[in-house]
């Protein structure tokens, strides 16, 4: 019998309460999570973003940034994360992120609710360089600096590494349909858009 994978909250929980440092570098983490990193780290950066909130200029990128890094490795076929220098370098407060594990518990418990192991065949081997491949096209469009459009693909990535996590081919599917939908919203209005400022000019 198939061993059940750990929850994300679980997950959090034991990097809450072994790095006991005041700040955690990206490395540390990295370091920590071995083979899952590529899961956690792809909801870590996900989850801000996801949030229906308007975000300061800049914000979106620096969040976007680590995905397609993981997202391009991820493509490629790498096991475990690979983060450059300056990346593994960036450390956050300790107490921020004990606070963020303690806020999200209640909401990461209800969505490990519905989330469970299946169609596990779209969670590992070759079809994890398509999740790669979705997941860079959808933190490409998080670098768009438009309020409030980063937030759809960021759902989408984080659907896809609680997919990941859980071994939950159903979550993963559902990442890319959703994604791929608002990126064809955008594109349609976007060539829309071109086509009415085209009209007007000539």
């Amino acid at each position: 019998m198939t061993e059940t994978p750990r929850s994300i909250n679980q997950i959090l929980h034991e990097i809450s309460g072994e790095i006991t440092d005041k700040t955690i570098s990206l490395g540390e983490l990295v370091d920590f999570l071995h083979e899952r990193g590529f899961g956690v780290l792809l909801f870590l950066f996900a989850l801000p973003m996801a949030l229906p909130l308007p975000v300061p200029p800049g914000i979106n990128l620096l969040f976007a940034t680590p995905l397609l890094f993981l997202s391009f490795q991820l493509l490629y076929g790498a096991k475990k994360p690979w983060l450059p220098p300056f990346l593994r370098k960036r450390e956050f407060n300790k107490t921020a992120f004990d606070k963020m594990v303690k806020q999200g518990d209640p909401w990461l418990k209800r969505l490990s609710w519905f989330i469970r192991p299946r169609l596990g065949f779209v969670t590992q081997g070759w079809v994890s360089h398509i999740v790669g491949l979705f997941s860079l096209l959808f933190a490409l469009c998080i670098c768009i600096p438009i309020p409030l459009t980063n937030t759809v693909p960021s759902f989408a990535v984080l659907l896809m590494a609680v997919g990941l996590l859980m071994r939950d081919g159903l979550a993963i599917i559902a990442g890319m349909v959703i994604g791929s939908a608002w990126i064809g919203i955008l594109a349609t209005l976007g060539i829309s858009g071109l086509k009415a400022l085209i009209q007007m000019l000539f």
